[in-house]
């Protein structure tokens, strides 16, 4: 029975993560629909997160109400500009970018949220490269590749892959490719995915202060409804039809997108950054990547092209090789701590053998004084 307990305990952050970037390959396909349609990316992003919050809010109550730490003036200054990180920032930029071009693109260029968040960390010190090692050497190489695939993908289009299921569909592509920028929407998407970067780094600096994971995202969805409110009211005024919903598409998109991907995805993002830290959580970006790219050409017919694809692959790799290296450095610290450990435990064996020795020899010398004082 322990040994089933301890294998679900190893494979649930691997069934979690992998269950959230199904989830965000349904936003990117329901987000690119719902804009389409003509709906405001900033408005959007207001709903998701009002949505985000009446969903998540009751169980915050109810399940963190003996855990809840005190919110301090600190903790609640870290929780603002987290709000202004992702539900503001990153998400505003991931729409509109998302805009100029396709989901599978902006999908596809997420994977330099590893690079990105590693770069971060090795910044402010919460990661230790070695560059003298080839683990270290491994992760910059991997870091640079990744950023170099993006670069791949924004500059180099390449030959139309000709897919059986999107036969026919060449010249609806070709007239929605008119009104794509696509440098403006991957420097859009990269400053989005930066931003995430730094959420993820600050989510985890956060939880260690305070580790209520509901709580948490119930506070980052309503401030950031608050944040991205005022920003869309600033964007979008005097354009009131900007805000009308129906039961359509849109409304599904904003309902979805704020329970799944606002809601308990921040609260299960906490979850796993707690137990495996943030470069695990972004290591299984390229799921969602070939998941859209799938769907994608299905649904919403969007074209392949051969030097995007080519790009993804440049990103994964670099991701890999940045993976690699930090599999290697946790091998290391393991080996450290139990060597430590090992070394501990023979510090009090030892300890244990002197104090022994001079019990013993206390106690024959006690007998030998005694039997001299007996001999007097």
């Amino acid at each position: 029975m322990e040994s089933k307990t301890q294998l679900y305990n190893k494979v649930k952050p691997f069934l979690a993560v992998i269950l959230l970037q199904f989830g965000y390959a349904g936003l990117s396909i329901f987000c690119k629909f719902a804009l389409n349609k003509g709906m405001s990316q900033h408005v959007f992003v207001v709903y998701r997160s009002a949505i985000a919050t009446v969903v998540i809010a009751p169980f915050a109550i109810v399940l963190d109400r003996n855990r809840r730490p005190k919110l301090t003036f600190s903790v609640f200054a870290k929780i603002v500009l987290l709000s202004l990180l992702e539900p503001v920032i990153n998400q505003n930029m991931f729409f509109t970018g998302m805009k100029y071009t396709t989901a599978t693109f902006a999908r596809a260029m997420c994977n330099v949220v590893p690079a990105f968040t590693f770069s971060m960390a090795w910044i402010l010190g919460l990661e230790k490269v070695n560059i003298r090692r080839w683990r270290g050497q491994a992760k910059v190489l991997g870091t640079i590749v990744t950023i170099g695939g993006a670069m791949l993908m924004t500059q180099v289009k390449g030959p139309m892959l000709n897919l059986p299921w999107t036969d026919g569909n060449g010249h609806q592509e070709s007239n929605a490719a008119n009104k794509q920028d696509v440098i403006k929407g991957a420097l859009m998407l990269l400053a989005g995915y930066f931003c995430w970067s730094g959420f993820f780094i600050l989510q985890a600096i956060t939880l260690k202060s305070y580790p209520a994971e509901l709580s948490l995202a119930v506070l980052i969805c309503l401030i950031g409804t608050l944040e991205s409110a005022i920003l869309a009211l600033t964007l979008e005024r005097g354009n009131l039809a900007a805000w009308s919903i129906h039961l359509d598409t849109k409304l599904l998109a904003a309902i979805y997108t704020g329970v799944v991907c606002s809601g308990f995805a921040l609260y299960v993002q906490g979850l796993i950054i707690k137990e495996k830290g943030p470069v695990f959580l972004t290591a299984f970006n390229p799921l969602s990547t070939v998941i859209v790219a799938i769907i994608g050409s299905f649904i919403l017919f969007e074209t392949l092209y051969l030097g995007r694809v080519i790009g993804a692959v440049v990103i994964v790799v670099g991701l890999y090789l940045v993976l690699w290296g930090k599999s290697k450095d946790q091998l290391e610290s393991t080996s450290d701590s139990d060597n430590v450990v090992l070394t501990a435990q023979n510090m009090d064996t030892m300890n244990e053998r002197k104090t022994t020795s001079k019990q013993e020899f206390l106690a024959i010398d006690v007998k030998s004084t005694k039997s001299t004082l007996g001999t007097t």
